[in-house]
């Protein structure tokens, strides 16, 4: 099931993407409208009811195209919202002490309005140039806990999402130990199109995520490189706080990122950036000045 927050004739809803005749997923049906005792997609996971969707979903004619709908961050109202830093095959070389291989995560923190939807525009904001790209998986969770075993992580993850960790470069080196003012500027990530549900997911050492900026590759790589798996990586968190449903976690970003080239390729007005996994889809984001 994909399940997406949208809004169309004025109205935010949500609602469970769906294909047509042909096989593809081109329409919506209205969650929103049929469960008027939930808000919104994060109440949705908050009350744990994806069965009931699940099922709606699969009987109810849909509503509208996806073609008329302006898509909204997936979760409107995440609640804790964790980044997991340098976590990619590779990544740990492209600092200057990149000998010493971390033995616990780097983690960092988001608000929900450093995010829009999918073909929103990203803003880059006039105190900086370097608009970077991070692309992302976003694990979401539907059930929460505290001190998770790693074994069991799977079992509270509702499902994945993709996500654009994008960052202002120089404002993360304003501090020596501090990257939080570069990562939250108004609208300059994204996340999106939709949450899969975990039954539509496999391995996630099979996902193979990829990063394009105008139809050029530049990043490329697989869960299985990762020096911290997702499922690690919830049992970390909820070892120093409980994880409740609709926190979300962006799982970190291969190497490839505009910083890392050069001279650097930050973003600038009229660029495509593009983040895919097939079997989750693919996040589309223009850029634009504020």
């Amino acid at each position: 099931m994909r399940l997406l927050s949208y809004s169309h004739d004025g109205r935010s809803t949500f609602g469970a993407a769906v294909p047509t005749g042909d096989g593809e997923i081109e329409a919506v049906v209205d969650l929103g409208s049929r469960l008027d005792d939930v808000a919104d997609l994060s109440d949705l996971l908050a009350q744990d009811r994806l069965d009931e969707a699940r099922s709606i979903s699969q009987s109810a004619s849909a509503d509208v195209s996806l073609s008329d709908i302006t898509y909204l961050r997936t979760l409107p109202r995440p609640g804790k919202i964790f980044c997991i830093g340098v976590n990619y095959g590779g990544r740990n070389a492209e600092y200057a002490d990149g000998q010493n291989a971390p033995t616990k995560p780097s983690v960092f923190i988001r608000f929900p309005e450093s995010f829009v939807g999918h073909e929103q525009p990203l803003v880059r904001p006039p105190e900086s140039s370097q608009l970077d790209y991070e692309g992302e998986i976003v694990a979401v969770i539907g059930k929460g806990g505290r001190r998770i075993p790693q074994a069991s992580a799977r079992d509270h993850i509702a499902g994945l999402t993709l996500g654009n960790e994008g960052t202002i470069r120089d404002w993360v080196r304003h501090a020596k130990f501090n990257v939080t003012q570069g990562k939250n500027w108004d609208s300059t990530g994204s996340i999106g199109p939709w949450l899969v549900t975990l039954d539509e997911i496999g391995t996630f050492d099979e996902l193979h995520l990829t990063t394009r900026v105008n139809g050029e590759l530049r990043q490329d790589d697989t869960p299985a490189s990762m020096a911290f798996p997702i499922e690690f990586q919830i049992a970390y968190l909820s070892t120093f706080c409980t994880l409740a449903p609709g926190d979300i976690i962006f799982t970190g970003t291969p190497t490839g990122a505009g910083a890392r080239f050069d001279p650097p390729r930050f973003l600038t007005p009229g660029d495509v950036v593009e983040v895919n996994v097939p079997e989750i889809g693919t996040l589309r984001n223009g850029v634009r000045d504020e």
